[in-house]
């Protein structure tokens, strides 16, 4: 698990590989909220770890209203 600070955040990355995919959890770390991403196993890391973060933020932003 990898931990990432975005703005005064911290979430944490999870990554699994799974045959020819690739699947990244992100989780905030004062809600605990969790989404994740699933992806072809070539895709970049940091490509589909700004996929995860960015879905993240627009879930806790969906929350807050």
């Amino acid at each position: 698990m990898t931990q990432r600070r975005q703005a005064n955040k911290q979430i944490y990355l999870e990554f699994q590989v799974l045959g020819t995919s690739q699947k990244v959890s992100a989780i905030d770390g004062t809600t605990g909220i969790e989404v994740s991403v699933t992806g072809p196993k070539s895709a970049p890391r940091d490509q589909i770890t700004k996929i995860a973060v960015q879905k993240l933020e627009r879930r806790l932003a969906r929350q807050q209203t």
